[in-house]
């Protein structure tokens, strides 16, 4: 039986994506969006091959993702390639700047857009995510798209949306809920899905 969300092509890109997926046993899918713009979140990241199987999704679904990052990392030059990559340049250093509020302001400027942020930060087992990726989308005002790789049914994709409340504590069992059963190629090195605990946030 076809996944339901599993990607039908329309461009040749699109289709060389599909197509190298499939030759890998793997099948390409994405929730429909409810707009266009959002946050995006991936979970678990466990392996390097996890980045050829994104990137072919990435292919096969025609979106242009895009990342923040500090101003440092787009000098003259290479500045200029890694926009070309999706990256866009946020200021953190900036009297008054605040990052999350900068991202929000990125999101007021453009009419369709997908930043990507990872909440793991690591593909090794981490003690639990970063919850910056909440915080940005809260702020703009945007829903999170919820993407995952998931190595026993050979999936990548979307796999759903939720706008986020405010209870981060109650939204993060949602997110808990929706990758229960998402399995990484090495389970081992999948983080668990928990905020820092407050006592270490405020120390």
């Amino acid at each position: 039986m076809a996944h339901p969300y599993a990607i039908r092509p329309q461009t040749p890109w699109q289709r060389f994506g599909v197509w190298a997926l499939r030759m890998l046993g793997w099948t390409a899918v994405m929730a429909p969006p409810p707009g266009k713009k959002f946050v995006l979140v991936g979970y678990p990241h466990t392996s390097n091959w996890d980045f050829l199987y994104a990137l072919l999704w990435g292919m096969a679904s025609g979106t242009r993702f895009r990342w923040v990052g500090k101003k440092q990392l787009f000098p003259p030059v290479l500045g200029v390639v890694m926009r070309w990559l999706g990256g866009i340049p946020v200021d953190r250093s900036r009297a008054g700047g605040d990052f999350v509020k900068q991202v929000a302001r990125i999101f007021d400027q453009h009419d369709n857009l997908w930043v990507v942020v990872a909440a793991e930060g690591t593909r090794s087992r981490a003690p639990y995510w970063k919850s910056g990726f909440y915080y940005m989308a809260l702020e703009a005002k945007v829903p999170i798209a919820l993407a995952y790789i998931d190595y026993s049914r050979k999936e990548v994709g979307i796999g759903g949306y939720f706008t986020p409340s405010g209870n981060i504590e109650a939204d993060f069992e949602q997110i808990k809920a929706f990758y229960a059963d998402k399995v990484g190629r090495d389970p081992s090195k999948q983080s668990p899905i928990r905020l820092k605990p407050k006592e270490e946030a405020e120390s």
